[in-house]
Formats: C-alpha cells, sequence, structure tokens
C-alpha cells in the first residue's frame, strides 16, 4: 500500500506542475493531496514539499489553519471566472452543461472564499 500512496503522490506532483502552466489546472490541491499522501507513505518526500520555497508556506497554512492566503483566493477565483468565460463563449452549445459547470465553479469560489486567511 505504501508503494501505492508513494506513486499516487508523485502522479499528484506532476498534475500540479502542469498545473502552473495551465491556466484551468488548479496547483495547490494537487499540491496538498501529494502532501497528505506522502505523509502516510514517505516522511522524507513530505518534508521535502513542506520545505519546498514555493509550496511549503501554503501547505503548512492550509495543514494548520485549513487557511488560504488572499492573493491565492484572487488568483483561484479569477482564473475558474476565466475559465467559465472560454466556456460560455468557446464551449459546448448544451446550455445545461453551461449551467453545471457555472455551478460547480460558482460552489468552488464559495468554498475558496469562506477560507480562513493565514495568521501571520
Amino acid at each position: 500500500m505504501r508503494i501505492v500512496l508513494l506513486g499516487f503522490g508523485w502522479i499528484m506532483v506532476a498534475v500540479g506542475i502542469v498545473g502552473i502552466f495551465l491556466p484551468v489546472l488548479p496547483t495547490t490541491p494537487f499540491m496538498i493531496l501529494p502532501a497528505a499522501l506522502f505523509a502516510r507513505s514517505s516522511p522524507r518526500f513530505e518534508q521535502w514539499l513542506l520545505d519546498h520555497p514555493r509550496y511549503g508556506k501554503p501547505l503548512l497554512d492550509w495543514r494548520r489553519q485549513g487557511a488560504i492566503s488572499r492573493p491565492a483566493k484572487i488568483a483561484s477565483v479569477s482564473l475558474m471566472a476565466v475559465s467559465y468565460g472560454i466556456v460560455l463563449f468557446a464551449g459546448p452549445p448544451m446550455v445545461w452543461l453551461k449551467l453545471t459547470i457555472g455551478v460547480i465553479l460558482l460552489a468552488c469560489a464559495a468554498f475558496v472564499l469562506s477560507r480562513p486567511q493565514p495568521s501571520a
């Protein structure tokens, strides 16, 4: 089971790295999941991720307080809005699908905005 968790953790790290370059794919959730998977499979890789200069602080904020920083919230909600704009104007013509995607993105945005900000 340890190998499965470790392998899935690295797959999620790879997806998170791809998310850096694709605006419709969020990076942070795909780094939170590997941190949890590495906690159960490889303390060394978990510590590497928590010490990472780019991902360490957001992961620790999430782990300790369930918190998301203001810049991350702004980026997340803005990119959701841009993504939905793309769906509206260039997506499939089915109205029900556009509405479903809109409701899902709205629920995700509400969740992100409801999270506390990290304490200093």
